[in-house]
């Protein structure tokens, strides 16, 4: 790798980062990995009351980026003999027996590759103020329960349909087959035995000075939304992390340090038409000609997506806080799904120009 790739490749990031707070973005953090060095970035703000600037290594919400550590969590079961990739969770978990009516059996690989058809908690309707959600915790159970007031047709299942009510069900199985809370297996399997010192799914810490703070408004008043109740232990969303703690999280998982060299290879198979395996996104890899691997995230005024390499050699992780903007106001759902675009964007072409 050329000192003139590298330097292609940040100062190519660095404008497009640009852009974003050119749109009113209060803060950014990156972090870039390549063979034998590494570049890291803040721009903007922690908290827009004390205005203390960013730092590389501060702590966002990385949203469904959860998904991929609970995934691991999972297949770590399968791994073990606890339970089967095919096998049926209807039997197993009390939720599915007393409050989804599933239309026929769901595996665990159909809730890891979101092709069960159960519907998204999150489409459920809530008429509740923006203030009441974010302070109000939401179980598992409780998900699954708005969930159920959605139809579940039997035409959907194994159809992918991204749905966060999947991973619900997931937390409940990781829940009942090691008989302690997910928060507590994720500290354990994951976070602790790598290290990662930034990245908790248990009680939230609001007053951390590291933390990055996200903004929604509402009426016009202007509402802190960092580390929302609703999201406290979410399988679904709730970690909270840095840009460097996912970046070694997904290097551990692609260099087989997390799962057997089998599970490892089904989780990133391609699951029919989505380019999604099990708790992973894939994405091209114009370098190698391979896929690499990662995921993306978006929750109450975060935005977040992580790429690694498949020899977990090259990677990139970043978290952009959106400016504050109406809540549930369908211009800013477009430009959420705009600004997750240009960052998938940014980031794939950062890991192009790396290899040039």
């Amino acid at each position: 790798m050329t000192q003139e790739a590298i330097q292609s490749a940040t100062e190519t990031l660095e404008r497009r980062v640009q852009h974003f707070m050119d749109g009113g973005s209060t803060s950014f953090v990156v972090q870039v990995r390549w063979p034998g060095s590494e570049w890291s970035k803040a721009y903007g703000v922690r908290n827009l009351d004390t205005k203390d600037p960013a730092q590389p290594e501060d702590r966002v919400s990385i949203a469904s980026i959860t998904k991929s550590m609970v995934a691991v969590s999972v297949l770590k079961l399968v791994d073990q003999g606890l339970i089967g990739l095919d096998d049926p969770v209807n039997g197993v978990l009390e939720s599915f027996r007393t409050t989804l009516r599933p239309p026929g059996p769901v595996t665990v690989r159909q809730l890891l590759n979101h092709n069960s058809g159960m519907p998204d908690y999150a489409d459920a309707e809530n008429t509740d103020p923006l203030k009441q959600i974010v302070n109000t915790r939401l179980s598992m159970q409780r998900g699954l329960e708005l969930a159920a007031t959605l139809p579940w047709e039997s035409k959907n299942m194994d159809r992918f349909a991204y749905s966060n009510s999947n991973y619900l069900a997931l937390g409940q199985l990781i829940e009942k087959l090691r008989g302690r809370p997910v928060a507590d297996v994720l500290k354990e399997e994951i976070f602790g035995s790598l290290g990662l010192q930034h990245t908790s799914l248990a009680e939230p810490d609001r007053g951390a000075p590291d933390n990055i703070h996200a903004y929604i408004t509402d009426g016009g008043e202007r509402v802190d939304v960092t580390q929302p109740e609703v999201f406290v232990g979410s399988p679904a969303a709730g970690v909270i992390s840095s840009t460097q703690d996912v970046n070694n999280f997904f290097r551990a998982l692609l260099r087989g340090q997390l799962l057997s060299p089998a599970m490892l290879e089904e989780m990133k198979k391609k699951a029919g038409f989505a380019d999604y395996g099990l708790g992973v996104w894939r994405f091209p890899d114009a370098c190698s000609g391979d896929v690499r691997y990662g995921h993306s995230g978006t929750a109450f005024g975060y935005i977040s997506i992580s790429i690694t390499s498949a020899d977990g050699g090259s990677q990139i992780t970043m978290a952009m806080t959106m400016p504050p903007r109406p809540w549930q106001d369908p211009a800013t759902a477009r430009r959420v799904d705009l600004l997750q675009t240009q960052m998938e964007q940014a980031a794939q072409e950062t890991l192009d120009r790396l290899c040039q």
